[in-house]
């Protein structure tokens, strides 16, 4: 038997994305964000609220970075997505994560996050409130490359926000062959 639940915000996996951004004055602005993901091969969209310090930072600089959080920061994370930059403008030193400036963008790394989109900012929707921006490039820690260069989620635990239960969760085991597991039902 199905049960209702209305019309919520339950989309699974949702990707935590920690965004950061330079301000007009080279100050580091970092942000959490759980409604976002790709939404072509070379963008990202989200969901950004124009009164984010962040908003304000990427619309004048045009560039940002997008880190995926993991289960090792979780708590840096979620500070990130709790504190308002307009109120705490030390944000970023206090979360206790250390930045590199991108050499691709104008905005910084995160240097304890190993995995980091840089991007630079194609539109943002003051209505919707929509941000896409394009992946300039991908630029990830080496010890969550496997031998072959690929991303090993065996050692790289990147979260999702649960937003039925207010959780994030690591993402878990493989369970199949993406283009291939399929072919069983081809006759």
């Amino acid at each position: 038997m199905r049960r209702d639940l209305g019309a919520k915000a339950y989309l699974y996996p949702q990707p935590v994305l920690i965004i950061s951004s330079y301000d007009e004055d080279g100050n580091i602005d970092v942000m959490n964000a759980a409604w976002g993901g790709m939404s072509d091969y070379k963008k990202i969209s989200m969901c950004i609220d124009r009164g984010h310090r962040t908003t304000a930072n990427i619309l004048k600089s045009r560039a940002m970075t997008i880190a995926m959080a993991d289960s090792e920061h979780v708590v840096q994370c979620d500070y990130v997505g709790i504190v308002s930059a307009n109120k705490e403008p030390r944000k970023a030193e206090k979360s206790g994560f250390t930045f590199t400036r991108s050499e691709k963008v104008n905005a910084p790394i995160i240097n304890e996050l190993p995995f980091t989109f840089e991007c630079n900012l194609i539109s943002y929707d003051n209505e919707s409130e929509i941000m896409v921006c394009e992946i300039v490039n991908i630029s990830a820690d080496e010890r969550i490359l496997d031998k072959d260069g690929k991303i090993d989620l065996s050692v790289f635990h990147p979260i999702t926000f649960d937003a039925a239960n207010n959780a994030y969760v690591e993402l878990g085991r493989k369970v199949g062959n993406a283009f291939k597991d399929g072919t069983a039902l081809i006759k």
